[in-house]
């Protein structure tokens, strides 16, 4: 299975993936998650939002319970790592294969699912499909949001083969509904050191740090780079430069996160003093008090760098998320007796979605010997992934049982 995903999207110039969420290469892993369902005997739903489950439902009267859920996303940041995502459903996929060739009947339905859009690579908002299966995130805002070529999300969704009209009309998902869903287990690649430093190959989540991004709006004048005297420019890439070097101070100090990893210049030519400068900021932190601490030092620092270089700072919330603490119950019956450490995480995932919708959810982690995530160097040993996939099979055959 990982050999045939390898490939999809990979650009040959960085090595790095490009599977942006309802188009060419996302796409094509959909269509192979749903032939790799059939081929199991699997029952592929889908919902008005872009989000797949497989389920393996039992004979009888067992087959209408609340089932256990698993799997994980197909789509990558741009240039992102193979791992981020496709490992959990790759995993899950071979954790039903491995406790069929157990022998399992099991007592309650299992589903595998592919979330859509969790990257938010492609539409500003991350865990896209999760939140709109939640209600987390209504359709009427959902509907409206645009990509950078302006694309609205539901043509984007009718050019991938799917059906926004369900969406429109009000049609629910399956995803986070109690009489559908027991709990939720998401298997994921590590996106940082914490399991090498610990010599474990498998780790369990506590939980995920608050996080948000910011969009920081710079204005200034524009103007001729080689007649405007330096002493007579008001120009926003400076207070953005500032800003930007800003918030890795107060970040480094704080023990926290903060990252400007996109920005947007206008007129954006090398012989201009730009008008414009929009930058993106990534904050996360370890509590949320820390998170607000964070973003309103880099917002005041930026202001009163403005107010020098004559330039005006707008900072808009685009989204935040709460601290989210996975079900502590499930999580100490899976990794306890196993002895697996049980890790805080700084990434964002749909199982904090889910958890914050009330379904009961834990994660686990496959060790990443590089520590690198969102990025071509991203990678887990093929040792590393079978134990993965043994401790996901071990785990879903005691919650199916």
């Amino acid at each position: 299975m990982w050999g045939a995903c390898a490939p999809v999207g990979r650009a040959a110039a960085t090595g790095g993936y490009r599977r942006l969420p309802f188009a060419g290469a996302e796409v094509e892993l959909r269509h192979w998650f749903a032939e790799a369902a059939a081929a199991r005997g699997l029952a592929l739903a889908a919902d008005p939002f872009g989000n797949l489950v497989a389920w393996w439902r039992p004979e009888g009267p067992d087959g209408a319970r609340p089932g256990v859920l698993t799997g994980s996303h197909l789509d990558s940041v741009v240039d992102g790592g193979a791992f981020d995502g496709p490992l959990g459903v790759v995993s899950a996929l071979a954790a039903v294969d491995r406790l069929r060739e157990r022998g399992v009947v099991p007592a309650r339905p299992l589903g595998v699912a592919v979330l859509a859009a969790e990257e938010g690579s492609r539409f500003p908002v991350a865990c896209l499909g999760s939140r709109l299966a939640t209600g987390a995130l209504p359709w009427e805002r959902a509907r409206e949001l645009r990509d950078a070529d302006g694309t609205a999300l539901p043509d984007a969704m009718a050019a991938a083969g799917l059906d926004p009209s369900a969406a429109e009309a009000g049609a629910g998902s399956d995803v986070a509904d109690p009489d559908r869903v027991a709990c939720f287990l998401e298997l994921h690649v590590e996106q940082g050191r914490d399991l090498v430093d610990r010599g474990a190959a498998v780790g369990a989540a506590s939980g995920i740090w608050p996080h948000g991004r910011y969009r920081f709006d710079f204005t200034g004048r524009a103007d001729h780079a080689g007649t405007t005297r330096m002493e007579d420019r008001r120009d926003p890439m400076l207070t953005y430069a500032m800003t930007a070097l800003a918030a890795n101070k107060q970040a480094r100090v704080a023990g926290q996160r903060a990252t400007f990893g996109r920005v947007e210049v206008a007129p954006n030519g090398t012989n201009a003093v730009p008008s414009r400068v929009t930058g993106w900021m990534d904050a996360r932190a370890d509590s949320e008090a820390g998170l607000a601490e964070l973003v309103d030092a880099v917002v005041r620092l930026g202001s009163d760098r403005a107010g020098r270089d004559g330039t005006a700072l707008d900072v808009v919330p685009e989204s935040v998320q709460a601290a989210v603490a996975f079900d502590a119950d499930l999580t100490a019956r899976l990794a306890g007796p196993r002895g697996w450490p049980v890790v805080p995480t700084a990434a964002g995932h749909d199982a904090g979605v889910l958890a914050e919708a009330g379904v009961p959810t834990a994660m686990l982690f496959v060790r990443n010997p590089t520590g690198v995530s969102h990025a071509p160097d991203e990678h887990a040993e093929v040792a590393d992934c079978l134990a993965g996939v043994a401790a996901l099979a071990d785990c879903l055959q005691e919650l199916v049982s």
